[in-house]
């Protein structure tokens, strides 16, 4: 068996897809023959055969918005979304869903399938594209694979029941430290573990949860929500599954300094005074003392007494606690602080039950991208939750309401919603629609025209996303 490289790998899987997309564009441009595409063909061929020598057979297969290579899911990145767009619309409208190729596929034969992809009828096109593959050795084509109601159904229950689960054991875990009882770390890494895992297969379902808030128990939930959002951060950062159970971690870790808060000021609902919120600003020191006093000192341990004292500092070092001396903010910080900020501000609190919007929340953190946020990191959240988070109201050209309930990774101003109310203003039995679906002249079904707060509507989100 040949040794793979494996840090080189996830690189050269996205610049695979990339280099596709750029072959198959250029060939709607000119033509398959033109020296232009000749040249991005080469390459192709060049860079897929260098990596079926390492790592065998190239298979590309789109499941859901995101596309496979060899079972292994590919994180979509800022600077190949366009093409990646491109690819996943392909792959739909020609009902293509994996592209397999093959130890000595040379020129001619991308060219032919190249020629077979551009060139579909309309109707048909599956059929089509494979009769004119159906010659060529070192390549195969399968068609779209539906995604079945009932495995999203059963997914988004464990999903639900897993979210639960971790908000319910975070509370135990945070009575215990508290109560000053001993937790065994093992316990908390098993629960991010899973976290971790359900984001890696059902990122959208579980993002989604983080917008169903609860101001009794917000503590719990904030933690929560805090280590779901930085993983799926970490996740489209290309952190390894080791690195996103570390960042799980910390992150659910962020605010353990509140335990020694008195509640009276915690609670609060009415306006905090100076001496009250100067003793709020202490709890990143206090999250170091709780952290140390654990008294279990490893790399997870030291990252989360970091992220705890540095996750309010901001990025310009403008926010508490003050330091003399400017220093880089820990990774983990940045993200950790793009998480807090964003569930805080989408949260309902004792002291005000209407939350921001998230459109709102995503608007003012833009505001705040290179003095109090890390902006190329804002960059890649806002890719995750999308331009209309997951709870946003919107209002469409058709003039019915929706309710965004999953983001679209390939069209991030384009989510799936749920339509809730008609033209006339009638409530209606929920039903969902894809906002990137065209209608025969290849216009758009339905766009969105403007946001309106869910909060003040007295739209209850969790009544839809549950």
């Amino acid at each position: 068996m040949k040794a793979k490289n494996r840090a080189d790998t996830p690189k050269t899987k996205i610049y695979l897809i990339n280099q596709l997309a750029v072959v198959l564009r250029s060939a709607e441009v000119h033509h398959v023959k033109n020296i232009a595409v000749g040249k991005v063909i080469n390459n192709f061929v060049s860079q897929v055969n260098a990596f079926i020598a390492s790592e065998g057979d190239f298979i590309l297969e789109l499941r859901g918005d995101f596309f496979f290579v060899s079972e292994f899911r590919i994180r979509y990145a800022s600077e190949v979304m366009m093409n990646f767009n491109y690819l996943v619309r392909l792959f739909r409208t020609l009902e293509v869903g994996t592209i397999v190729i093959q130890s000595g596929a040379g020129v001619n034969e991308i060219t032919r399938l190249t020629e077979a992809l551009v060139n579909a009828p309309e109707h048909d096109s599956f059929e089509s594209v494979q009769q004119k593959v159906s010659h060529l050795n070192s390549i195969e084509i399968h068609r779209l694979k539906q995604i079945i109601e009932e495995d999203l159904l059963d997914a988004r229950k464990m999903v639900k029941r897993s979210y639960y689960k971790a908000v319910s054991f975070t509370e135990g875990i945070m009575n215990k430290i508290q109560s000053g009882e001993k937790i065994v770390l093992k316990k908390v890494k098993r629960m991010v573990v899973s976290l971790v895992d359900q984001i890696i297969d059902h990122e959208q379902f579980l993002v989604g949860m983080t917008s169903i808030k609860n101001y009794d128990e917000y503590t719990y939930y904030h933690s929560v929500n805090v280590s779901i959002l930085s993983v799926s951060l970490g996740q489209r950062l290309g952190l390894s599954t080791k690195q996103l159970t570390e960042l799980g971690m910390v992150a659910l870790f962020h605010d353990i300094g509140k335990l020694e808060i008195p509640s009276h000021i915690l609670n609060k609902t009415t306006k905090l005074n100076e001496d009250e919120w100067q003793i709020i600003k202490k709890h990143p020191i206090n999250g170091v003392r709780v952290l140390l006093r654990m008294k279990h000192v490893d790399f997870v341990s030291i990252r989360s007494v970091i992220v705890a004292f540095e996750h309010h500092m901001y990025y310009n070092h403008t926010g508490y606690p003050a330091v003399k001396k400017s220093f880089p903010l820990d990774l983990y910080s940045r993200i950790v602080s793009l998480a807090d900020q964003y569930d805080a501000m989408t949260s309902a609190r004792v002291y005000s039950r209407i939350p921001m919007s998230p459109d709102k929340a995503l608007n003012l953190m833009l505001k705040q991208a290179g003095s109090q946020l890390d902006p190329l990191l804002l960059q890649f959240f806002i890719n995750m939750v999308g331009v209309y988070p997951i709870g946003t109201l919107v209002v469409l050209d058709s003039k019915e309401l929706g309710l965004v309930y999953e983001s679209h990774p390939a069209f991030v101003k384009r989510p799936r919603i749920f339509i809730i109310a008609d033209s006339s203003g009638n409530q209606v039995e929920a039903f969902s629609v894809d906002l990137s679906e065209k209608n025969n002249n290849d216009d758009f079904k339905r766009t969105i025209v403007k946001t309106l707060d869910a909060g003040k509507w007295g739209v209850n989100i969790a009544e839809y996303l549950l």
